[in-house]
């Protein structure tokens, strides 16, 4: 029993588990504002525009049509609410710098330092 707790300590002290855990609480919180924004601002807005934009009351016999459409405009808002955060994020990144180059000796072709006057492997003169 020991020992099964000591793996299970282990694996739950992981960097990679420890990143998902803290990762699923933020998301948990990050979606909580973006319903607020959806619920509180942007339904308003729309249902000022638009009229009321609640289809809850939209039935077709026993099916609740209506709720569906809720959750199909909710879902659409939230997504485009996300798409702009990430593409705004995704902006903020500065791209990483690319590569530098190696130097090449011209005579033998192998890799030298940039620093390098002589050719350390042809032992080339180099300019």
């Amino acid at each position: 029993m020991g020992k099964m707790l000591k793996e299970f300590k282990e694996f739950a002290m992981k960097g990679n588990v420890m990143d998902m855990a803290i990762g699923v609480i933020i998301g948990g919180a990050f979606g909580a504002i973006v319903s607020s924004v959806v619920e509180d601002l942007i339904t308003p807005i729309i249902g000022a525009i638009f009229g009321q934009p609640d289809f809850s009351a939209i039935k077709v016999g026993p099916i609740a049509l209506g709720n569906f459409l809720n959750a199909v405009v909710n879902f659409l808002i939230i997504a485009v609410c996300l798409f702009a955060v990430v593409k705004g994020i995704n902006a903020m990144k500065k791209p990483a710098p690319a590569p530098k180059a190696a130097r090449v000796c011209p005579f033998c072709k192998s890799e030298i330092a940039d620093d390098a006057t002589r050719c350390p492997h042809c032992t080339s003169e180099l300019k």
